[in-house]
């Protein structure tokens, strides 16, 4: 007798779970969120968008927006209102470092478990939390997770908290996975944390979008705690040689660069970055990501399908030119910003320093009287280090507006009031056509969603 799969829409009637559902995906701008709203809403779903600001969504412009923030949004109170009408709530939202406005504590626990009582409270039962694979005893980000997955557990909900190891996907990259890829890029020498041997168990974001897609279709993986990850452990090498051969470029030297020297600059990268670099991620690069035994039988009962080791995936996507820019171009945006920094800090310093005759003299060739001669340099040499240190603070794009304003005024006036300084033999005025552009991409590379 042939045995009759029954179609999708009497599996939800069976189920008790509607065939077109709203779900709510907080963090959905995110590196996995992103993957999240476009998997539910191929599949048929009605997805709202759930994040900070809807200047990142313009891809989803489609789909409904709702404005949260998980620094904030620590109270039932705050998300009850925004369930109305919804059937299930993904919570992808994460941070990889703690900043003076984003906590783990609220980001991690706080927020979705406000998010997660409101949903009780309302009715919205079929929740799912992307949590982190790994010990709490190793970090603060996974034991905010953890902490958070064990408050979930004692709700009436139909709860599924996932645990995935490193994500990534040939699509794109986000924090962590566009330092690895950043790593994976270098040219001439392939630098590996430690020895390589370390064993993470990459999943593609598209494979997990797909299992939640699953998950929050059906019930059979209602009230348990699934670790999501590749087929099989690989090597931290491995992996990094995989990502470099899929960019197109050709394999190099191998140099193993001691953790003892890593941890030092992730500290640093901790108290001073502002990307991915830093404890959380240390940590991950020297012990290493894997599930448990047995795990991936239980992901794939839970969901349905095997997800795919990363040559499956890498294959099935080639890299393009893109692709190349960015993995090489990343680790570039610092140095960039600490090279504008540096320049305009220099020259404002220089502006103190330089005798004040000259520059009364120098100004006053460009028709600059000598009574408000003085008044402009101090002015103009305290917001060039003004604009230097903003650009080392968060609020980098405000200070990159400012420098680009300043290069266009000053190249423009004294270019016109002074024409002999295009034509001095260390090109002082000059100089200022190429940063012009250099600010221009530092603005975009800045930018990193």
């Amino acid at each position: 007798m042939q045995h009759k799969v029954a179609p999708p829409f009497l599996k939800h009637m069976e189920n008790n779970i509607p065939a077109h559902m709203r779900v709510l995906v907080a963090g959905a701008y995110g590196f996995i969120g992103s993957h999240l709203v476009t998997t539910l809403h191929a599949a048929g779903h009605e997805v709202v968008c759930a994040a900070r600001c809807p200047a990142y969504g313009g891809r989803f412009a489609h789909l409904a927006f709702m404005p949260c923030d998980l620094a904030r949004d620590t109270h039932v109170e705050d998300w009850l209102p925004r369930l109305a009408g919804i059937d299930a709530v993904v919570n992808a939202a994460g941070i990889l470092r703690e900043t003076r406005i984003q906590s783990f504590t609220a980001v991690h626990h706080d927020a979705p478990l406000a998010l997660f009582e409101a949903c009780a409270r309302a009715g919205v039962r079929k929740v799912v939390q992307i949590s982190a694979l790994g010990d709490p005893r190793d970090s603060d980000f996974i034991a905010s997770k953890h902490s958070l997955d064990a408050d979930l557990q004692q709700l009436d909900l139909d709860w599924t908290i996932l645990r995935p190891s490193v994500v990534y996907s040939p699509a794109g990259s986000h924090g962590g996975t566009s330092l690895l890829r950043a790593l994976a890029a270098l040219p001439f020498l392939l630098f590996v944390p430690g020895d390589g041997r370390q064993a993470i168990q990459p999943i593609s974001a598209e494979d997990l979008a797909r299992a939640v897609a699953r998950i929050v279709e059906e019930t059979r993986a209602n009230k348990r705690i699934i670790e999501a990850t590749g087929p099989v452990p690989i090597t931290f090498e491995t992996f990094l040689t995989a990502l470099r051969r899929w960019l197109g470029f050709t394999m190099t030297r191998v140099i193993h660069v001691p953790l003892a020297l890593i941890q030092p600059i992730a500290q640093l990268g901790e108290r001073f970055g502002r990307g991915p670099l830093g404890t959380t991620m240390y940590k991950m690069l020297s012990r290493g990501n894997v599930a448990s035994p047995g795990a991936t039988e239980t992901f794939v009962a839970a969901v349905g399908f095997m997800p795919r080791t990363i040559e499956e995936t890498l294959n099935a996507s080639p890299s393009h030119v893109q692709d190349r820019w960015h993995a090489r171009l990343y680790p570039l945006v610092p140095l960039l910003r600490l090279a504008l920094a540096f320049l305009f800090i220099f020259s404002g310093v220089a502006g103190f320093l330089n005798p004040l005759a000259s520059s009364v003299l120098l100004l006053g060739d460009a028709g600059i009287p000598a009574t408000a001669a003085p008044t402009v340099i101090y002015l103009a040499s305290t917001v060039d280090v003004l604009l230097g240190a903003v650009l080392l603070s968060r609020y980098t794009k405000l200070a990159a507006h400012g420098m680009l304003l300043m290069l266009v005024a000053y190249t423009l006036f004294l270019g016109f009031r002074m024409p002999d300084l295009w034509f001095e033999p260390f090109g002082s005025l000059i100089k200022n056509i190429p940063l012009v552009p250099a600010v221009l991409v530092y603005l975009i590379l800045a930018d990193r969603r």
